[in-house]
């Protein structure tokens, strides 16, 4: 850590620690994590056929269930996913905060399922999907809830006689992510979307075919303090943290969610939860 980051990071953490109490630390707790925004984005591209103009996919990330967001709070983010609308669902990954220890309800499962995209649903593991023994257990519960897990895949969307390509790596941290594995047998004339838990990835993808790159993982910091920004991140999201990104040496966009739930600390602090919907654009 260099000295700048150091003394960031100290005196972002001293003014935390004295400024959230009272009125401000209720605010954290128990009121900004619940105040879901809908952030929109429209993608525009010489590569998007005409069959996909105004082709809405939504993405959410990092619900953490069971670490301060409960089922109730994932009925609202369901019905609220439905009540938009969209052709493509995609999940970005942490599902649960702790696989090892969570009461696996049916509920949930069924919930999943209740989420509906006319071209279907997709996912990818995130770190905590793959700790605490959770691989498998993810992997049932999204099975049957109808979504599609890109690992090291890719799907071809097609409407008519136009396609893209829906591409998904394995987790960064814990998993074995495979960028080439995922976009084999891929043209890279058909407009390309790559699902990647961990943002910081995309100076990888950068060197290959692909135009857009989701991710999730960092929450956009959970706490960020006016002139200081955000006061930590975790690793593979250091560089990327929240929002939109383009790259003077490709054509990549990248797009970092803050994600739904929390994780560590159970604080959010201008840094509101969030979705997103894209909008592809014909350019």
């Amino acid at each position: 850590m260099n000295r700048r980051s150091f003394l960031k990071k100290l005196i972002g953490g001293t003014i935390t620690l004295l400024g959230l109490t009272g009125s401000t630390y209720y605010y954290a707790r128990n009121v900004e994590p619940g105040l879901l925004t809908i952030k929109t984005e429209s993608i525009v591209s010489k590569k998007i056929p005409a069959s996909f103009n105004d082709f809405k996919i939504v993405q959410f990330s990092d619900t953490h269930i069971g670490f301060q967001y409960t089922l109730e709070q994932f009925q609202d983010l369901i019905n609220q996913i439905n009540g938009l609308n969209p052709d493509i669902i995609v999940f970005t990954g942490d599902l649960v905060d702790e696989p090892n220890k969570y009461d696996w309800s049916p509920k949930l499962t069924q919930l999943l399922n209740n989420l509906y995209a006319k071209k279907g649903k997709y996912w990818i593991y995130g770190n905590h999907d793959h700790g605490g023994y959770g691989t498998e257990i993810v992997q049932e519960v999204m099975e049957k809830a109808h979504f599609n897990l890109l690992k090291n895949s890719h799907q071809v969307i097609e409407i008519d006689v136009d396609r893209i390509i829906l591409a998904g790596i394995d987790d960064v941290i814990l998993g074995s992510p495979n960028l080439p594995k995922a976009l084999q047998h891929t043209s890279p004339d058909l407009f390309t979307i790559l699902l990647s838990h961990e943002p910081d990835f995309a100076d990888i993808t950068k060197q290959h075919h692909v135009d857009v790159q989701l991710s999730g993982h960092s929450h956009g910091g959970q706490v960020r303090l006016p002139f200081l920004g955000h006061l930590y991140t975790p690793i593979y999201a250091e560089k990327y943290v929240e929002g939109k990104y383009t790259f003077e040496t490709s054509n990549l966009n990248l797009f970092v969610s803050r994600g739904i739930g929390t994780t560590r600390l159970p604080y959010r602090f201008f840094c509101k939860p969030e979705i997103t919907v894209f909008t592809l654009k014909k350019a």
